[in-house]
C-alpha cells in the first residue's frame, strides 16, 4: 500500500456531531473526500439538509440526525438513531462544544455550570461510550475529540472558564479512554484548534474589534485558521495513515501556544 493509500477511508463511516457547519462541517467534508460515508448530527435540520445534499454530491451515502447532544439524554438518542441505521461507525468525531456563555467564574451557577459541562465534556463521554462499545467488540475504531487550546491555557481576556475546565478534562478523558482501548484496538486522540475564522467567531470579533486585533497579535502565523484546515487532521486520525497514534492531541493554532 502506498503512502497515500493509507489515507483512504473507502468503506467506513464516520460519525460527525455538529457536521453541518463550521468545523464541523469542513471535517465532514474532509472524511467524505477521503472515501468515507457519514453520519451527521446537529440541532438545525435545515442546514443538515443543505449539508447532506452538498456531501452526497461527493458520492457519498449521507444521513442526517436532528439532535440536541449538549444534553446527555440527546447525545444517547443520537447515537441510538445512528446505531439503528445498521452500519459499522467506524470514525468517531466528538466536535460539538463551545463556550456560550459569558460570566465570571465566580458569578456562575452550578446549573450553568454543569450545563457547560454536558455540551463541552458529557456529551462526548456519551457518544463514546454508545459508540464506542461497538468498536471494542469489533476491535477496530478511532475516536476523535475536538478539544481546544484553551484547554491547557486560560485565554487572556475571556470570561466564563467553564470552557476551559471543560475542555482539559476532555482532553484527559482522551487520554484515559486511549489507555484503556488501545489493546482492544481503538485509538483515541484529539484535534485541539486554536481561533478559526467560524461564522460565531467572525460574529464576535465584529463587535469587539480590538479584541480580535488583539488575539491576532498573539498568532505567530499573523492569522486566523480558515475551517478547512482542520480537515486533513481529522482525515489522518481517522485513517491508517495514523495506525501508531493513540492518546495524541494534534494542536493546530498557528502558532497561539508557542508562546
Amino acid at each position: 500500500m502506498g503512502v497515500m493509500d493509507a489515507f483512504r477511508l473507502d468503506g467506513r463511516t464516520a460519525f460527525v456531531t455538529g457536521g453541518s457547519r463550521g468545523l464541523g462541517r469542513a471535517m465532514a467534508q474532509a472524511l467524505a473526500e477521503a472515501g468515507a460515508d457519514l453520519i451527521l448530527v446537529g440541532r438545525d435540520s435545515g442546514s443538515l439538509a443543505v449539508a447532506r445534499d452538498e456531501l452526497t454530491a461527493l458520492g457519498r451515502r449521507v444521513d442526517a440526525i436532528t439532535a440536541d447532544v449538549s444534553t446527555p439524554d440527546g447525545a444517547k438518542f443520537a447515537c441510538d438513531t445512528a446505531l439503528s441505521l445498521g452500519r459499522p461507525i467506524d470514525v468517531l468525531v466528538n466536535n460539538v462544544g463551545g463556550r456560550r456563555l459569558d460570566v465570571a467564574t465566580e458569578d456562575i451557577s452550578v446549573a450553568e455550570w454543569q450545563r457547560m459541562f454536558d455540551l463541552n465534556l458529557t456529551a462526548a463521554l456519551v457518544c463514546c461510550q454508545e459508540l464506542g462499545k461497538p468498536m471494542l467488540a469489533r476491535g477496530k475504531g478511532s475516536v476523535i475529540n475536538v478539544t481546544s487550546i484553551a484547554g491547557p491555557i486560560a485565554m487572556k481576556g475571556i470570561r466564563g472558564r467553564h470552557y476551559e475546565t471543560a475542555k482539559a478534562a476532555l482532553a484527559a478523558l482522551t487520554r484515559s479512554l486511549a489507555a484503556d482501548w488501545a489493546a482492544r484496538g481503538v485509538r483515541v486522540n484529539a484535534i485541539a484548534p486554536g481561533v478559526f475564522e467560524t461564522d460565531p467567531n467572525k460574529k464576535w470579533f465584529a463587535t469587539k474589534p480590538d479584541f480580535r486585533d488583539t488575539f491576532l497579535d498573539h498568532i505567530p502565523m499573523g492569522r486566523f485558521g480558515v475551517p478547512a484546515e482542520l480537515g486533513p487532521a481529522a482525515v489522518f486520525l481517522a485513517s491508517d495513515a495514523s495506525s501508531y497514534v493513540t492518546a495524541a492531541t494534534l494542536v493546530i493554532d498557528g502558532g497561539f501556544t508557542a508562546w
